[in-house]
C-alpha cells in the first residue's frame, strides 16, 4: 500500500516530531525517561542525543525494527501479534477504518481474518523518525462471503508511532497506494474496495506464481517466479494462430507422447515497440523444467524458460480484440511513464478464459516488463 505520504515525503525532524506528538499526546518533557522493558519479546531502546539539534532527542529503534520483522508476519495467523507491545490507547487509522484502543485494533484484525482470509506480505521495516517506524506491505484477501470470492489487493505503508514513556506502539496509520485521499473517512478508499468486488472468472488451473509488490489505481506491479513455456510464432496480439500447435504439444504430440496438464493463462507476446513480432505461448506446470520435458515433434515449436522478472499489469474484461488490447497497452505504458517507471519495449496479453466464457466475466491482462524497479 504505497502512498503519497511515504517516509520520503516527511521531514525527519520537527515536522515528524509534531505529528507524532499529536497522535500519541506526549509532551516533550516526557522524552527524557525510558522505563526498562520487562517483556522478553520487547526490543531494547537506547536513547541518544543528537549532535545536530541539541534540544532534540532521538532513539535507536533497531530493536523495534527487528521485532516488527518477526512479529508482523503473524498478523493474521493463529499466533497473532504481541499485544503487550501496544498501549491500551492505540490510535489506528486506515482510509475506511478507525479504532482508538488495542481491543478495537485486534477486533478489526480478527474481522478481516474471518471474512477475507488475508495473505499478508511484509516487504520492509524502517525507522523514519525519532519515535516512528514505517513498514511497507502487501495484503491480498478473498472475500468469501460473495459467491465468486473476489480478490482484493492493497499495498502501502504503515506509520507506527512509539510512546517513549511506555516504549510501546501508540499509533498505527495506514496509507494505500491505490488512492490519493488517505485520511479517514475516505470515499475514494471505499470506492477502491467496491470496485475490486467485480466478477472476474479465473479457471481453477495452475498459473505462474507471482508476488504483488505494489497496486496503484491503474495497475499492479508483480514479481514473477521463473516458468517454462512452449511457444510458436503468432500473427497478432489478440490472435489464436499457432494455438492448436502448442495445445497439441501438451495433449501428447511430443517425443514422449506425454500428456501434460493444461494451465492458464495463454500468452501472446510482442517483443518489439511496434507490437508486431508475435509469439503465442502456453505456460507449462511448475514442476516441469527444460530437462524433464519431452521435445516438440514440430520444428515450429520451442521450449523456453522465462526467468524471474517484474512486470506492470493492467486487468480488463470483455473480448480482447486487437484494438482493445493495443489501447490497454497504451494506457498502461502512459501510466508507467507518468509515474516515473521504466517500461521495456513490447508487451504480453494474458487470456485466462475459454473463448466461450461470458465476455463480462472474462479475465484478461496486459503485462509490460519494467527495468530497475524498486519499492519506495
Amino acid at each position: 500500500m504505497a502512498t503519497n505520504l511515504s517516509h520520503q515525503n516527511f521531514r525527519p525532524n520537527q515536522n515528524l516530531y509534531r505529528s507524532f506528538r499529536g497522535l500519541c499526546t506526549i509532551r516533550p518533557s516526557q522524552f527524557s525517561h525510558f522505563p526498562s522493558l520487562k517483556h522478553s519479546r520487547k526490543p531494547n531502546l537506547t536513547l541518544k542525543l543528537s549532535l545536530v539539534e541539541q534540544n532534540a532527542v532521538k532513539t535507536d529503534l533497531n530493536g523495534v525494527v527487528e521485532f516488527l520483522y518477526e512479529d508482523l508476519p503473524h498478523l493474521f495467523d493463529d499466533q497473532g501479534i504481541d499485544r503487550t507491545m501496544y498501549d491500551e490507547r492505540v490510535k489506528y487509522r486506515d482510509p475506511i477504518t478507525k479504532h482508538d484502543t488495542i481491543s478495537g485494533y485486534l477486533f478489526n484484525i480478527q474481522l478481516l481474518r474471518r471474512a477475507f482470509s488475508p495473505n499478508f506480505l511484509l516487504h520492509r521495516v524502517k525507522q523514519t523518525g525519532p519515535y516512528e517506524i514505517t513498514t511497507r506491505w502487501t495484503m491480498v484477501m478473498k472475500f468469501a462471503l460473495l459467491p465468486w470470492k473476489p480478490e482484493l489487493v492493497f499495498t502501502g505503508t504503515s506509520i507506527m508511532g512509539i510512546n517513549p514513556q511506555t516504549q510501546k506502539f501508540c499509533s498505527h496509520v495506514d496509507f494505500w497506494d491505490s488512492i490519493k485521499k488517505n485520511d479517514y473517512f475516505s470515499l475514494e478508499g471505499l470506492w477502491d474496495v467496491i470496485r475490486q468486488l467485480r466478477i472476474y472468472k479465473t479457471p481453477e488451473l495452475e498459473s505462474p506464481k507471482y508476488q504483488i509488490l505494489k497496486r496503484t489505481a491503474n495497475y499492479e506491479v508483480r514479481k514473477y517466479s521463473p516458468f517454462v513455456v512452449v511457444e510458436t510464432k503468432g500473427n497478432k496480439l489478440s490472435g489464436s494462430t499457432g494455438f492448436n500447435d502448442i495445445a497439441g504439444y501438451i495433449f501428447g504430440k511430443n517425443s514422449a507422447e506425454e500428456k501434460i496438464p493444461m494451465t492458464t493463462p495463454v500468452f501472446t507476446q510482442a517483443s518489439d515497440a511496434e507490437l508486431s513480432n508475435i509469439s503465442i505461448q502456453i505456460v507449462l506446470p511448475l514442476e516441469k523444467d527444460l530437462n524433464s520435458l519431452p521435445d516438440p515433434t514440430q520444428e515450429t515449436l520451442g521450449l523456453r524458460k522465462v526467468e524471474e522478472y517484474i512486470a506492470a499489469v493492467i486487468k480488463f474484461s470483455g473480448k480482447p480484440t486487437e484494438d482493445i488490447v493495443r489501447e490497454e497497452e497504451r494506457k498502461l505504458r502512459s501510466a508507467l511513464l507518468r509515474d516515473g517507471l521504466r517500461p521495456k519495449e513490447g508487451c504480453l496479453l494474458a487470456r485466462y478464459n475459454d473463448p466461450r466464457t461470458w465476455s463480462f466475466i472474462m479475465r484478461n491482462e496486459v503485462l509490460i516488463w519494467l527495468e530497475d524497479f524498486t519499492l519506495d
